[in-house]
């Protein structure tokens, strides 16, 4: 009998697939199995290593490129939301390869089980994500890889592929938390625009994108007890060395302090001063 493929191993599979919809149905049947697996005691399936790719693999389309050459395209406009539409595609798409690739990537590091059901939970959420969003823009007549897309978001995985801690700084705490600061603006959009199934998908992100979020945060801060170092100023020191520029308010401090980021983290690294209440 041939053994089963450890959590690892499934991991890079969905790294190495291409094609965004076999990567999203080969990612939600990975993660079915394994919360399936999780329920037996022991559970069958293993940890494990793996080598992941440093790159995942991608389809030949969208077209990749540097993110000040992506045409940019005004949102009240039906082009500008099939464009603001395909931008949360591909946003999603790459999560899905993030939290893959957190998971095959430090499957090495000695860390509670709990830590990759919360990888794997993502990963399935964001599959969903991928999907919900590649039907709202087929409702709409175009699909993902009809625009092109930047390139830049695999840039912070590859800086952090020898840095756990770095990784869920960089990553979670200020890649996804900014999916917080800008998605009920674009719900706003939408609902104007009274296109309900991209409200609808559209909501389903917000809402869960607070628990990635906040999986990011719980184990920074897990991490930074076991090493008995301050969260706050590790968080600081880890942003300013893997994140290029500033951070841009406004934030969302309502849902970044659901998903456990308080205030004094991001607002000393922002590109402005915090204005004082009152004024």
């Amino acid at each position: 009998m041939t053994a089963p493929l450890t959590l690892a191993q499934m991991a890079t599979q969905v790294l190495t697939t291409a094609d965004g919809k076999a990567k999203t149905d080969l990612s939600r049947s990975h993660a079915a199995t394994w919360f399936a697996a999780r329920q037996q005691d022991p559970c069958p399936i293993e940890i494990g290593t793996a080598q992941p790719p440093l790159h995942p693999a991608r389809p030949e389309h969208p077209e990749l490129l540097s993110p000040r050459d992506v045409p940019k395209r005004k949102p009240g406009s039906e082009a500008g939301r099939i464009a603001m539409l395909h931008a949360v595609a591909h946003i999603e798409l790459n999560a899905v390869d993030l939290h893959w690739d957190i998971i095959a990537r430090f499957s090495h590091v000695p860390l509670p089980v709990g830590f990759f059901d919360d990888w794997v939970k993502a990963a399935d959420e964001e599959s969903k994500h991928f999907r919900l969003i590649c039907d709202c823009l087929e409702s709409l007549g175009s699909h993902y890889g009809a625009l092109p897309a930047h390139r830049g978001m695999w840039k912070a995985t590859e800086d952090t592929v020898d840095d756990l801690m770095g990784r869920l700084a960089v990553v979670p705490m200020v890649l996804e938390a900014r999916g917080l600061d800008v998605t009920p603006s674009m719900i706003k959009i939408f609902k104007q625009a009274k296109l309900t199934q991209a409200v609808e998908a559209l909501e389903v992100i917000y809402s869960e994108e607070v628990s990635h979020v906040a999986y990011g945060s719980k184990w920074f801060y897990f991490l930074c007890g076991r090493e008995n170092l301050d969260p706050k100023e590790v968080f600081h020191q880890l942003v300013r060395k893997y994140f290029r520029g500033a951070l841009k308010p406004p934030f969302n401090e309502e849902k970044r302090a659901d998903a456990g980021i308080p205030p004094d983290f991001y607002w000393p690294l922002a590109d402005t001063v915090k204005p004082m209440q009152g004024l």
